[in-house]
């Protein structure tokens, strides 16, 4: 607690300091006029004295200026800019709405955010979610997350799953946030499909490098989630029939200008398609898969100066079945299935206090569950027999954080907050119950993997973006935290600076240096093929993941901000990693702490490549990454140093749409990647033990993960057709999968065959197998707007 003490005095010292105290100050909210959406990202600039700033994540603005005699212009992509008389003489915030341009007049215009060139932070991506919509999708199913795996220095998983690795961090590494809540599995089907919904979806930010202050808890990335609110005008709605799913999102006032809310859900109807032909091809068995997602939130305007804002998303997948075998002698019932998902929910107040001072605070709520389930009834002669099998894991939080935002004058943009999470977890549990009367048997126990654990997780920030003249500017900041486990305290500093020097009106360089500590970590049992992965605390015995990041980067705008180009290279370092002991599993006898290999290292480093057009019919980005990832730990690889298993070498990711009309566009997307490394036998010999010829087999696999998978490439074709009705707009959609049926690899085993021949005899001789797991793939989905 000693850090708390010394860090508030300065925290509210800052906060009360009056730093312009005769200039003049104009604040408010801005929002989308057809919608009442609160508009992220909006330039608010004074042309008389070059000085200006952007509405934050919830669409407050503050600026201040030394006359008021001038007039303020706010201007976003896509939008008719608004320039109004800077009105000091009302108390009252001067909330602007701004308007949709015609299509006529707005081209294909994809983000609002401030130029790249001058802002301060380093490493962040705002992802528009129109792009996101018009990339081609596997199944038509349009994914966050694979569009995230498709920026510079973020490297996909498997084939085909939405997993996402950030600079050569860990699934682990990377905040996924929902409205401020964490999502701790973003994953369905075993991951190739994400949880978001994009139609419910308003922004999507990605932070990798140089983070501010007010980010902790993890070491790679930061993937920022934020919800439409609602539309406050009107009523309105959209979906989506496609191959895959079913989705539909509703949303309108409850009182107009006001009080609106928002309701959207997608469905998968596998499980129901396939049930007749599973039904035909079994004996009385049944079974079927799906997954499901739903996303509501409310919010209500109290005043000018105060709103609350509830959201709630929840999300569950379903692997079902059953066996039925009747006879004469007996009957038998075998049901199993497995359960996984996600709940998460966030109660948020924005409050004004004064036209410099905003503050958000937010009560969150964080669960993910894992289970399986196993029954079986015997009943023969006159006796019957029950078995029980059930096994669960997952994590629950309950938090509370405050965020403020303090802008004394343009030369300083101050945050600062605190929050508290309270971590249950629930590493594993199997409860087994087992009746056989015919035998007199009968057990009913519970295997505990792990004690539940409960953990305070801590901190306080402090951060100011500060701009020391016309070209130099730096966001400096201090994130303190302390983790409480038991009888354990982690206490711990972690400074963050990011720099900007404009070199001229196109061109920056910037550097940026962040320590990050983790508290919680992530059991992944790369056998499984399930979401089995399970969430553990940092303990007296295991010890918070630690990094070192630096990164360094020249950015500039191209023929008037038509595109951005960036360069960045960065060195990250990792301490504390833990991972599974070779053969450990997720369901086991003994404690977790004793299954894992602890005091791991990781190493990454490398450049990347971004460049992005942001206007015109065409849009749309180039990404090109060269990069190395390594881990070390004293157990494994002989205490050697290895290549994760997702080092990619070479990362290239091209993604364009064109607008022919508007009533016709097309996307195309192509990726290449290095194959992950794997570790892989080398060779084998025969051993003999004893006197005779019978001899064993014994593989030698070498270093680990020193073996590559051939290298992946794709092509993703898709294309709309858009009829404007009375009622609203349809959509056609279309899209191919790997247009040019790429055999990618999805894992590799090595078996025998019988091609080789030795005079009339066939030997077995070992081969390298590749399986591969999406083909060309088509697919439609029709589209609807009222």
């Amino acid at each position: 607690m000693k850090i708390f003490k010394r860090f508030f005095p300065i925290l509210f010292y800052l906060v009360s300091v009056q730093l312009s105290a005769q200039n003049s100050t104009m604040s408010g909210f801005v929002e989308d006029a057809s919608t009442g959406e609160r508009m992220v990202g909006v330039n608010v600039v004074s042309q008389e004295f070059s000085l200006g700033t952007t509405t934050n994540i919830y669409g407050f603005y503050s600026i201040t200026l030394p006359s008021s005699n001038m007039n303020i212009e706010f201007s976003f992509i896509g939008y008719e800019k608004m320039t109004i008389p800077f009105d000091v003489g009302s108390d009252q915030p001067n909330n602007i709405f701004l308007k949709s341009q015609s299509l006529e007049l707005q081209e294909v215009l994809l983000t609002g955010d401030e130029s790249i060139v001058r802002r301060t932070q380093s490493s962040l991506i705002d992802v528009p979610v129109k792009q996101i919509q018009s990339i081609p999708a596997l199944l038509g199913e349009v994914d966050v997350l694979k569009a995230i795996q498709l920026l510079p220095g973020v490297q996909s998983g498997s084939e085909g799953t939405s997993g996402f690795y950030v600079r050569g961090g860990g699934p682990d590494q990377n905040l996924i946030l929902l409205d401020g809540v964490p999502v701790y599995n973003a994953s369905h089907i075993g991951g190739f499909f994400s949880v978001f919904n994009a139609d419910a979806i308003k922004n999507v930010r990605l932070t990798k490098g140089g983070f501010p202050a007010r980010f902790g808890g993890r070491l790679s990335s930061v993937l920022e989630i934020d919800m439409k609110e609602g539309n406050t005008k009107e009523f309105m709605g959209d979906g989506s029939i496609g191959l895959l799913s079913s989705k539909l999102t509703l949303q309108g006032p409850i009182l107009k200008d006001k009080a609106s809310w928002i309701i959207s859900a997608r469905r998968t109807y596998w499980d129901i398609l396939a049930q007749p032909f599973i039904r035909s091809s079994s004996d009385g068995g049944s079974g079927g898969f799906y997954f499901y997602d739903l996303n509501a939130k409310l919010n209500y305007k109290i005043s000018d100066i105060d709103r609350i804002y509830w959201s709630v998303y929840t999300g569950k997948d379903r692997f079902y079945g059953s066996l039925n075998n009747d006879s004469q002698e007996s009957t038998e019932e075998v049901n199993f299935g497995l359960n996984w998902g996600n709940i998460t929910s966030a109660l948020r107040w924005n409050h004004l206090f004064n036209d410099k001072l905003f503050s958000n605070t937010t009560l969150t709520f964080s669960e993910y569950l894992f289970g399986i389930s196993n029954e079986a009834n015997y009943t023969y002669s006159n006796f019957e027999s029950e078995f029980d099998l059930n096994y669960f894991s997952g994590i629950k939080d309950i938090g509370l954080k405050m965020d403020f935002d303090y802008l004394p004058n343009p030369n300083h943009y101050v945050k600062f907050g605190f929050s508290d999470t309270y971590h249950t977890f629930y590493p594993g549990q199997m409860d087994i119950r087992f009746d056989d009367p015919e035998f007199n048997e009968f057990i009913d126990t519970s295997f505990v993997y792990s004690d539940r654990l409960y953990s305070h997780d801590a901190y306080v920030y402090l951060e100011d973006d500060i701009k020391f003249n016309d070209r130099f500017k730096a966001n400096i900041g201090l994130h303190a935290s302390l983790f409480k486990v038991g009888t354990k305290n982690y206490p711990s500093l972690q400074p963050r600076i990011s720099a900007r020097y404009l070199l001229d009106d196109n061109w920056s360089s910037k550097l940026s240096y962040a320590e990050m500590q983790q508290n919680v970590h992530l059991l992944t049992n790369s056998n499984a093929g399930l979401p089995t992965d399970i969430w553990v605390p940092s303990t007296e015995f295991v010890r918070p993941q630690r990094s070192r990041q630096i990164a360094s980067s020249i950015t500039r705008v191209l023929q008037g901000g038509v595109y951005e180009l960036s360069i960045e290279a960065y060195y990250k370092t990792m301490a504390n990693l833990i991972s599974y002991k070779e053969g450990a599993s997720f369901i086991g006898f003994n404690d977790w702490q004793s299954s894992i290999e602890t005091q791991g290292e990781g190493e990454a480093y490398g450049i990347e490549l971004f460049l992005q057009k942001k206007k015109g019919r065409t849009s749309g980005w180039i990404g090109y990454t060269l990069s190395w990832a390594n881990r070390r730990y004293d157990n494994l690889n002989f205490g050697n140093w290895f290549s994760y298993k997702y080092d990619r070498r070479h990362d290239v990711s091209i993604v364009l749409s064109h607008e022919f009309s508007k009533d016709f566009d097309i996307g195309i997307t192509w990726v290449y990647g290095t194959g992950n490394a794997i570790t892989f036998p080398q060779a084998t010999y025969l051993s003999f033990p004893d006197s005779d010829w019978e001899g064993n087999e014994i593989e030698y696999y070498g270093e680990r993960n020193g073996t590559r998978m051939n290298a992946y490439h794709r092509l993703d074709i898709g294309v709309n057709f858009h009829k404007e009705k009375k009622n609203g707009i349809r959509t056609i959609s279309i899209s191919v999968y790997n247009a040019y049926n790429r055999k990618n690899p999805f894992f590799v085993y090595l078996g025998n065959s019988f091609n080789s021949q030795i005079g009339e005899a066939q030997h077995p001789q070992n081969v390298a197998t590749q399986v591969s797991l999406f083909p060309i793939i088509p697919s439609i989905t029709y589209n609807f707007k009222f």
